[in-house]
């Protein structure tokens, strides 16, 4: 599950497309399902929503890719397609690999699922609330289906709280896990909760990742940052009319952009709190 402070730009105004150079909108997803757990109802769409958003993708023209490539375009290894899109999904609900998967690839959609190990694996311990879950052994599966895949940590903690030998344990082992289950390096990473400082993204780059996305509820562009790439995160009250307007490159600010004076406030607070009472879920 993912939060953030930021919201979208009051009255959907259309950024320039100059400010942040060419607009890549990032779409964040969690369950997809008719009838989610309390605490991740409010980012839950149903089947039915899910399905009319996906439409509106294929409808707009984009060109859907990877966060893979996304990052080669960052990394100057090769240049991003016309008007790309990109649809990611955190945590690793049951649906995924199943309804969801057959959804995206019935429209030859990919995607890019950032999973946590802990709430998957066998005997595995994460802090999110209990809610119907996939298996590690369908991680393979996914990937075959279409999806991408990359590390959303261990247990799914704030990383910018965390201790430096805690913070390498869940950037790492979470990464080793989803590299033994595919035979291949993950190099992708999503921040729990979207939280990361200079520290977190320092880190994630000597763990061996070549990206990292967080959430800013804003548009990522072809300027954006490697390790704090932009997304937007989709509610339940989200309506189509507001997945098309993110596809016109509209309704969000357009990244890179500094860190506002409440996000890093809001940092200072968390990192307080969990100095008293250990990793904590902020959902």
């Amino acid at each position: 599950m993912t939060t953030s402070p930021q919201g979208p730009v009051p009255g959907g105004a259309r950024p320039a497309e100059g400010a942040g150079g060419t607009v890549v909108p990032v779409f964040l997803y969690h369950a997809v399902m008719e009838e989610p757990p309390d605490w991740i109802a409010e980012f839950t769409v149903t089947p039915g929503q899910f399905a009319a958003h996906l439409d509106a993708v294929v409808d707009s023209g984009r060109t859907p890719v990877t966060i893979g490539a996304l990052a080669d375009h960052l990394a100057g290894r090769a240049p991003l397609p016309p008007r790309p899109v990109l649809l990611t999904f955190d945590d690793g609900f049951a649906d995924l690999p199943g309804p969801t998967a057959e959804a995206l690839a019935g429209r030859a959609l990919p995607a890019t699922a950032y999973l946590t190990t802990g709430a998957i694996a066998p005997g595995g311990r994460s802090l999110l609330p209990p809610a119907p879950m996939m298996t590690l052994d369908r991680v393979a599966e996914l990937e075959r289906s279409g999806m991408e895949i990359g590390s959303h940590t261990v247990t799914h903690a704030q990383l910018d709280t965390l201790t430096a030998e805690r913070l390498r344990t869940e950037l790492c082992d979470s990464k080793a896990v989803l590299e033994d289950a595919l035979g291949h390096p993950v190099p992708h990473l999503a921040y729990p909760h979207g939280y990361n400082s200079p520290r977190v993204r320092a880190m994630a780059a000597r763990a061996g990742y070549e990206t990292a996305t967080a959430v800013r509820h804003a548009l990522s562009s072809d300027r954006d940052e490697r390790y704090r790439i932009a997304r937007l995160i989709v509610r339940r009250g989200h309506t189509v009319a507001d997945v098309r307007n993110w596809l016109a490159g509209g309704g969000a600010r357009v990244a890179p952009y500094h860190d506002g004076p409440k996000t890093i406030a809001w940092r200072w607070y968390r990192r307080a709190r969990a100095a008293v009472n250990g990793p904590e879920f902020a959902g």
